[in-house]
C-alpha cells in the first residue's frame, strides 16, 4: 500500500483533537470537518486548536477531495449519518476508518454506504479511553481491508490490530466491553449515592474492599463519577448503541436500556450545571451530594 500523505478527520470532539495532534506530524496534509465550526458560539477553541496544530478547517466535499484516509470520530448516533454523507462526496479507493462506538449492525450498515461509493471501509473498536494513550490506545481493526490498513496505523505510532476480516466482531468485542465498564460507572453512582443518602457508606465500602481488596473504591467512585458527569451524554449514547447490539444478538437489553438511562440522567444534570463548580480532583461524596432526589 502506498504512504498515506492526506488524512481527513470527521469530527473534532475530544476524541478528534487527540487524534488530529497526534497524527499531523505523520501526514503532509489534515483537513478537519465539524459541524461545531458552523456555530461562533463553539467554533472559536476548535479553530484555535486546528490553527496550533496546523491542520485545515474544511467542508465535508473539499475534505473528501483531498483525503486519501477518512477518519470518523463522532458520536455514537452520528455514526451513519456521517458515513452517508461522506459516503456521497467520497473519492473511489479512499480508506475510511471508523473510530464510533455503533453495534455491529450500524457499521455493517455504515461499511455498505462507504464501499457503494467504491471506498475502503475499516471498523475500529477503540478499547480504553482515549486521554492517558493519545493515538497509541489500543484499538482493534475489521474489515475486508483492515490488514491493508493496519501497518500504516502501526507506523504512525497507533496501537491497532486485526481480529477479523468480517465486519462487526471489533465492534462486537467493543459493545460487549462497554456494557461491562459503563455499567460499573452505573452501578458504583447509584450505590454510593444511595449509601450516602443513609449515612452507611463507611459501612458499604469497606465490605466491597473485602471482596475486592485490589480496587481503591474511594478514588475509583470519584473517577466513575468525574468520567460520567464530564462525559455521560457520549456514554449514554454508547449504551444505547450497546442495547442495539444486544438486540441484534436476539436478547432484551434488561440491563443495557437502563445503563444509558443512568448515564443520560448524569448527563443532564450536568448539562444543568449541577456540579460546575467542582474541582477536578473532588471526591465522589462532592458529587454524590449534588443529586437530587426525584
Amino acid at each position: 500500500m502506498k504512504r498515506i500523505q492526506q488524512i481527513g478527520l470527521v469530527g473534532y470532539g475530544e476524541v478528534g483533537r487527540i487524534f488530529a495532534a497526534g497524527l499531523r506530524a505523520q501526514v503532509q496534509g489534515l483537513s478537519l470537518s465539524d459541524l461545531k465550526l458552523q456555530d461562533p458560539a463553539q467554533a472559536q477553541p476548535l479553530l484555535a486548536h486546528a490553527q496550533g496544530i496546523q491542520a485545515k478547517p474544511s467542508a465535508l466535499p473539499e475534505l473528501c477531495a483531498q483525503a486519501e484516509l477518512i477518519i470518523s470520530a463522532v458520536t455514537a448516533s452520528n455514526t451513519l449519518a456521517v458515513a452517508e454523507q461522506t459516503a456521497a462526496h467520497l473519492k473511489a479507493g479512499t480508506f475510511f476508518l471508523d473510530l464510533n462506538s455503533a453495534s455491529p449492525g450500524i457499521k455493517q450498515q455504515a461499511a455498505q454506504r462507504i464501499e457503494a461509493a467504491g471506498g475502503h471501509y475499516v471498523e475500529a473498536g477503540v478499547m480504553t479511553s482515549v486521554p492517558p494513550y493519545g493515538i497509541r490506545v489500543p484499538m482493534l481493526l475489521g474489515g475486508a481491508k483492515a490488514a491493508e490498513l493496519a501497518p500504516v496505523l502501526q507506523a504512525w505510532g497507533m496501537d491497532a490490530r486485526v481480529v477479523s476480516d468480517q465486519l462487526g466482531v471489533a465492534s462486537a468485542i467493543k459493545m460487549c466491553r462497554s456494557i461491562m465498564i459503563k455499567g460499573l460507572e452505573a452501578l458504583v453512582i447509584e450505590s454510593y449515592a444511595t449509601a450516602r443518602r443513609y449515612g452507611v457508606e463507611e459501612h458499604v465500602l469497606p465490605t466491597l474492599a473485602e471482596t475486592f481488596p485490589s480496587i481503591d473504591w474511594h478514588k475509583q467512585g470519584a473517577y466513575f463519577f468525574s468520567r460520567v458527569v464530564q462525559h455521560g451524554q457520549r456514554r449514554a449514547e454508547e449504551m444505547r448503541e450497546a442495547a442495539r447490539t444486544v438486540q441484534e444478538a436476539g436478547f432484551a437489553p434488561l440491563m443495557t436500556g437502563p445503563i444509558a438511562d443512568k448515564q443520560q440522567w448524569v448527563a443532564d444534570l450536568a448539562a444543568a450545571g449541577v456540579f460546575a463548580d467542582l474541582s477536578k480532583d473532588a471526591r465522589w461524596q462532592d458529587y454524590a451530594d449534588r443529586l437530587p432526589k426525584d
